[in-house]
């Protein structure tokens, strides 16, 4: 195939999808040109081609052949992000039709930006589709099981080049506003075809952003204009609110602040946000409590593994009202007899991993509990996935894991079904080098199943979904008991004595 074929198809593939117009033909094709650095063309007698993936694919193995890019993973996609940045259009003509959407309709400039963000390859389809999703009923709800491959993988050649980059604060973080349009590095990832949409919350200068990994649907962040470090607090609870007021049909949430209970980015104030139910969201209300003063907030302990607490009403003031207290009283709260302890050596361990959302005319915030204690038997986190279940999720728990939606390694896609053949051949677990970490767990599950070469497989999913729901549990600061919830309504009780 002809490298003007890729061209020509790139230049018609912007066109259908509205990133660019038929006079627009001409300048795209020569900024594709002057990438290639090709001095001559001719427009191409053979059929176009439809396939994203395919015309980059296509370009990438010129560039690589001509020397104008390396062949690893990282190069090649730093490269075709540049390509697709070529006929990605400017944040104004972004922003303007945004907004005019807006005000027709929330929900129209949502449904456009997130196909915009897919449409200019920021959103790589092509690598989702290659995520494995699952679900796994229980008594909490229907749990979303992933196991996410769109992040692409670290290449031998990208990880000396990055070890050998020079260093550098631009951009700050991978969330500040400075990653639009961005190169990219070796060891920082490209945004050239990245676009932010301003917002404001609480009156203040924000942004809005798709995830680029999707771990579900119209996975948004939205984040402070400026790089200041997240923090739990009041006006987060507030900020919160008023993005689900704006953007009623989204649901939002913050991380903890917090180490090991916290998010990957601490050091940027962001939110996650999206178009999904989760099973968190669906579950109901398991005790119903009451917070003095603030009679006019149902409030109720959410039947789920982890502690939460769900606060629901028309006012959204009085609401983080609400919260703030709680939070105030669970920054100092201990209680030794289930391992909650606030403070050691000066160092804070309490702090709530917050989530948003509208149900019709209601405001509803949910209050997870979360506390970062660490003890020699578990020095991970108390409340942290145990060790027995670090074979399927060792990483902390964070806010899309809280909601009931996890995320694991992405080595589990082949470890799972070479398990799966194992089990069946008769093969000695134990033995295997890879699959060893699963040898007790498969023996804890023969003394349950008979394994079939047809049912193995979906015993091993099932069963993979149930350990995460263990991890939930391992992470709630009050375990589903008697004794952990008398231990959670005396923290209600501790919240109304102030």
């Amino acid at each position: 195939m002809k490298i003007e074929t890729y061209i020509d198809s790139l230049v018609s593939y912007a066109m259908n999808n509205g990133l660019a117009e038929p006079v627009d033909h001409q300048v795209l094709t020569n900024r594709l040109l002057d990438l290639l650095r090709k001095d001559d063309y001719e427009l191409s007698d053979e059929p176009q081609i439809e396939d994203l993936e395919e015309i980059l694919a296509g370009i990438l193995d010129y560039a690589v052949a001509k020397g104008l890019c390396d062949d690893g993973i990282t190069a090649r996609d730093i490269f075709d992000t540049r390509i697709m940045g070529a006929v990605t259009p400017m944040p104004r003509e972004v922003i303007r039709t945004f907004e005019e959407k807006y005000d027709r309709d929330p929900v129209e400039a949502t449904d456009w930006y997130y196909k915009f963000s897919c449409d200019t390859d920021y959103i790589r389809r092509y690598r989702i589709k290659k995520d494995m999703r699952w679900k796994y009923k229980n008594e909490y709800g229907e749990l979303d099981i992933t196991i996410n491959l769109s992040k692409p993988e670290k290449d031998p050649k990208a990880i000396a080049a990055a070890k050998n980059a020079p260093q550098t604060a631009y951009p700050k973080c991978q969330l500040c506003r400075e990653n639009e349009g961005y190169a990219g590095r070796m060891n920082h990832p490209a945004r050239a075809n990245h676009r932010i949409v301003p917002i404001e919350v609480c009156g203040e200068p924000w942004c809005l952003q798709y995830s680029p990994y999707v771990y579900y649907n119209e996975h948004c962040i939205v984040f402070n204009s400026k790089h200041i470090p997240m923090k739990i607090d009041r006006s987060a609870f507030e900020k919160l609110l008023d993005f689900v007021r704006a953007f009623p049909h989204y649901f939002v949430g913050s991380n903890a602040d917090l180490p090991i209970v916290g998010g990957s980015i601490l050091s940027h104030e962001h939110f996650q946000g999206g178009h999904y139910r989760f099973a968190m969201e669906s579950a109901g209300i398991e005790k119903e409590v009451f917070f003095k003063g603030y009679e006019d907030i149902h409030a109720g302990i959410v039947k789920w593994p982890m502690s939460v607490i769900r606060l629901n009403g028309k006012n959204p003031k009085r609401i983080a009202e609400l919260a703030d207290k709680i939070l105030t009283a669970w920054r100092g709260y201990s209680d030794e007899s289930v391992g909650v302890v606030a403070f050691s050596d000066g160092e804070p361990h309490n702090t709530i991993t917050p989530i948003a959302r509208r149900r019709s005319d209601h405001y509803e915030l949910d209050l997870v509990l979360r506390c970062n204690i660490t003890t020699p038997e578990h020095p991970l986190g108390v409340f942290h996935p145990h060790a027995d279940k670090h074979h399927i999720k060792k990483e902390n728990i964070g806010l899309i894991e809280v909601m009931g939606l996890a995320v694991l390694p992405s080595r589990l896609k082949g470890e799972l079904t070479d398990l799966a053949a194992a089990i069946v051949s008769g093969k000695d677990i134990a033995a295997d080098e890879v699959l060893n970490k699963h040898a007790a767990w498969v023996e804890e599950l023969k003394q349950q199943y008979t394994f079939t070469e047809e049912n193995a497989l979906d015993i091993i999913l099932q069963e993979t979904g149930k350990v995460f729901s263990g991890v939930l549990e391992d992470a709630g600061v009050y375990k589903n008991t008697p004794e952990g919830r008398a231990a959670f309504q005396k923290f209600v009780d501790a919240v109304n004595a102030q």
